[in-house]
């Protein structure tokens, strides 16, 4: 990544700065969305750019979801850093104000694009699955109403360090934490679902998980496709008693859990293959991304 995205500009990522007043930097305050693209095209970016003025309204940060405007901008930075295809991280942060917490809204936000290559994904990962590692840590509580995607990522961080200690993590294994209640809440990078019986089960947001781009569109495919599904609170034995599970995220999609971990003791999922509905899913949502390009 050689050129970054800044307030509407393209400059060289080593020249991409912020003040140290900038509350992004000193209180986390700041939002960001990641997604990726298909042909070229940022994939549901209307719904990204949604969330995107929805928190940062509750956060105070002035903000106008213009897609056209950002899809020329992410194709001037993408064209600068020669990629046809792109991982894209757009960032607000709240920008420059008094030491201390502020009674008004924010006025001169940053915003900032990183775009960079799509990670390489062997084809075996949609049909042998990754693993899930049980966390000790727990989900902290959402900071609003519902989880912000926000620049305050510490829990986040302690969970991906809690991972490396298991050696699950030596095989790409994604960890799962639960509420302080015991409910299963989400992965680290990722939302969870389970099926049981022919049944589509995943957390509800008032667990506090945050609410997926690609967790609402796998929903509405179930619902089209005519799959029973519901949204609750689960227990992590029902988890490890499913049929199949998966993970959802904007850059890999769905993604097959064939073996979850509690502790250093592995119990398979299934047949230890991706299912016969998560492949399903998986195609319908290829489906949809080609229609998008």
């Amino acid at each position: 990544m050689k050129y970054i995205g800044f307030n509407n500009g393209v400059i060289d990522a080593r020249e991409a700065v912020v003040s140290a007043l900038d509350h992004g930097f000193l209180y986390g305050i700041g939002l960001f969305e990641t997604f990726r693209t298909y042909g070229g095209v940022p994939f549901l970016l209307e719904r990204h750019l949604k969330r995107m003025a929805e928190g940062c309204k509750e956060l105070g940060i002035p903000f106008e979801a213009e897609a056209a405007h950002l899809l020329d901008w992410i194709k001037r930075v993408m064209d600068k850093n020669e990629l046809k295809e792109a991982y894209i991280r757009y960032t607000v942060t709240a920008g420059e104000d008094i030491l201390g917490l502020p009674a008004d809204d924010y006025q001169k936000p940053n915003h900032l694009l990183y775009i960079k290559a799509l990670p390489k994904v062997p084809d075996k990962l949609y049909s042998e699955g990754k693993e899930l590692q049980l966390l000790s840590l727990r989900r902290n509580t959402p900071e609003g109403t519902v989880r912000f995607k926000s620049l305050h990522y510490m829990n986040n961080i302690l969970a991906k360090r809690e991972l490396r200690g298991y050696a699950s993590a030596a095989n790409g294994a994604e960890g799962l934490m639960l509420t302080a209640e015991e409910f299963i809440a989400e992965g680290i990078v990722s939302n969870i679902f389970f099926i049981k019986n022919n049944r589509l089960y995943t957390p509800d947001l008032t667990t506090g998980i945050l609410p997926g781009i690609t967790r609402e569109m796998v929903l509405e495919l179930a619902l089209s496709a005519g799959l029973s599904v519901e949204e609750g609170t689960y227990h992590w034995e029902q988890l490890k008693a499913a049929d199949e599970v998966f993970l959802t995220n904007s850059v890999q999609e769905i993604v097959p859990v064939t073996g979850v971990w509690h502790g250093d003791a592995r119990f398979t999922i299934g047949t230890g293959q991706c299912g016969t509905i998560t492949a399903g899913l998986i195609s319908l949502y290829r489906d949809r991304t080609a229609i998008a390009k």
